[in-house]
């Protein structure tokens, strides 16, 4: 399996992950903002966007290892990796496969506990539905969780660009990501035994995944520290891409310089 992949700059690699049903496609304003600071290298996951879906059954580790695969193909030893909601889902499992590759991790707007029997049956039923009706689906039922109100009141161009980036999804990728979330385990643990520095990130106005959810995660890693992303939502990348920038730009300079972190 070989991922799409865009980059840019140069320097320390930092891998971004994009989120559900997206792809990488909204890292552009990333692969803009930081190619003067890092080497910014953002993949299709399998399915989306340029990607082959591939037949391996739906697991966020097949995913994982797709990602160090790319590492590998690009010469690329040890990155920062970071990813967004189920980009964030996927660099957990990448980091409990393969610690050795990683320079720092980015978690932004995601969660390390497993889902409740409820959100999995939920999951189950949009991977069924969108197999069955379409994208329709997704627009319906993912979309709406997807931007906080401030952008939904003030940013017409950024909902739209999402609500096209949302149609533009594969419905048989769609279904694999979601049985592939659903079964994910807890990675409290994960976060607790990581030996590099971790930066969490999230939209204040997140309701998926809301700022206590990043607090707990930032505080298990033994080396983390927690970034609240102002009027911004669950794609706090896209919503609010200044100030995200600003936060990676900072931890990027901290892991290359290996200065001590502060929580």
């Amino acid at each position: 399996m070989r991922l799409y992949t865009r980059s840019a700059g140069e320097g320390l690699p930092v891998v971004l992950l994009h989120a559900f049903p997206l792809s990488s496609a909204m890292w552009l304003a990333q692969r803009e903002g930081l190619a003067e600071t890092c080497k910014v290298i953002t993949p299709d996951l399998r399915g989306f966007g340029g990607s082959a879906l591939g037949e391996d059954e739906p697991s966020l580790d097949v995913m994982a290892d797709d990602v160090v695969r790319l590492l590998d193909d690009e010469g690329v030893d040890r990155a920062v990796v970071g990813g967004l909601s189920m980009g964030g889902y996927v660099t957990m499992a990448l980091c409990r496969r393969h610690p050795d590759r990683l320079l720092g991790v980015i978690l932004a707007d995601t969660k390390a506990g497993a889902d409740p029997e409820e959100a999995r049956s939920g999951r189950e039923s949009i991977a069924a539905d969108v197999l069955r009706e379409g994208t329709s689906v997704l627009v319906d039922r993912v979309l709406p969780g997807l931007l906080g109100q401030t952008t939904l009141r003030r940013r017409a161009m950024v909902s739209g660009r999402v609500r096209g980036l949302v149609q533009a999804a594969p419905p048989v990728a769609a279904a694999w990501a979601q049985r592939a979330m659903a079964a994910r385990p807890d990675s409290f643990s994960t976060l607790r035994a990581l030996a590099v520095p971790v930066l969490v990130v999230v939209g204040e106005e997140d309701e998926l995944t809301p700022p206590a959810a990043a607090g707990a995660m930032a505080e298990a890693a033994p080396d983390g520290r927690l970034e609240v992303i102002e009027k911004a939502g669950h794609l706090s990348a896209v919503e609010q891409p200044e100030a995200f920038n600003r936060a990676v730009r900072g931890f990027v300079a901290e892991v290359a310089g290996g200065s001590p972190s502060r929580r």
